[in-house]
């Protein structure tokens, strides 16, 4: 009876064990699908209702940046202090991308500067570096719907969510070695692998279908490494102070910063290979 007792007590601990493994499956799918939703119209505006949108999403990841790295330590008590970061992150934003010239990318400076007498003093390199992260992302993810237009726009962020959706369900599945554990111990190297699969995947697509060349299958899996070591500094952060998430803004997501930390990896990478050239033309 002893035996029998412990086997069920194994077997009721592994059904719960992968229970627990996809508790936070139904938020993260309604999550998703309203994320989806936002996330397509705000790419299929233009003019200033993009921009006003980009805007307000870089307002909320400085907002979360500014509460990890400065009022959560006790040495610093001000709630106040990431609200105004948010809206003066925001602001600066919308001037990099309103005003005319090179000139605005200078504005940059500001939140940075700004920031740094309430950011945790152990913390401010990387305050200084995830600003500027974030601030380029966002201008990279205008510039690139302008000078490239929407399909190409639409594949750099479709590469991302492939590869962050197959990632998920194969690394939880499989499991296996971590990729770096000491960062990031939930990601694993079989996620990680199927992430690029899915963007070589999608990229053969648009070859096949006439839309792309042959040059995508180099700089999707590309596109998705940078999606990935975009979520693997976020997750260094959220390691050093102590954080789950940077927020709890988006149910089964986490925080803004959470959700879209390798769409900013993503989006600086191919604003260089856009620099460079090298950014494949989408459907032209």
């Amino acid at each position: 009876m002893t035996g029998e007792g412990s086997k069920r007590d194994r077997l009721r601990g592994a059904l719960q064990r992968g229970r627990d493994k996809w508790a936070d499956l139904r938020p993260r799918v309604i999550s998703g699908a309203v994320l989806v939703v936002l996330g397509l119209a705000l790419l299929l505006c233009s003019g200033l209702w993009l921009r006003l949108g980009v805007s307000a999403v870089i307002g909320l990841m400085m907002w979360e940046l500014a509460r990890l790295t400065g009022w959560r330590h006790a040495e610093f008590h001000s709630p106040r202090h990431p609200v105004l970061i948010g809206i003066l992150a925001g602001l600066v934003m919308l001037a990099m991308l309103v005003l005319p010239g090179d000139w605005p990318m200078a504005l940059a400076l500001v939140p940075m500067i700004a920031g740094w007498p309430g950011t945790h003093e152990h913390e401010r390199p990387a305050y200084l570096l995830l600003t500027l992260a974030i601030l380029g992302a966002g201008y990279a993810l205008v510039v690139i719907r302008e000078a490239m237009g929407l399909p190409a726009l639409l594949w750099v962020v479709g590469t991302v969510v492939a590869a962050d959706i197959l990632g998920y369900f194969v690394g939880r599945r499989l499991g296996g070695p971590r990729f770096w554990p000491s960062i990031s111990p939930k990601k694993t190297w079989s996620g990680t692998v199927a992430g690029w699969v899915g963007a070589l995947v999608l990229a053969l697509v648009l070859v096949l279908a006439g839309q792309a060349s042959w040059a995508v299958l180099l700089v999707g899996p590309l596109l998705a490494l940078a999606g990935q070591f975009g979520d693997i500094a976020e997750s260094w952060l959220k390691r050093r102070v102590g954080a789950k998430d940077s927020s709890d803004l988006i149910p089964g997501h986490g925080g803004v910063m959470d959700r879209f930390d390798a769409m900013a990896g993503a989006l600086l990478l191919a604003l260089a290979l856009l620099m460079a050239n090298l950014l494949p033309v989408i459907g032209g």
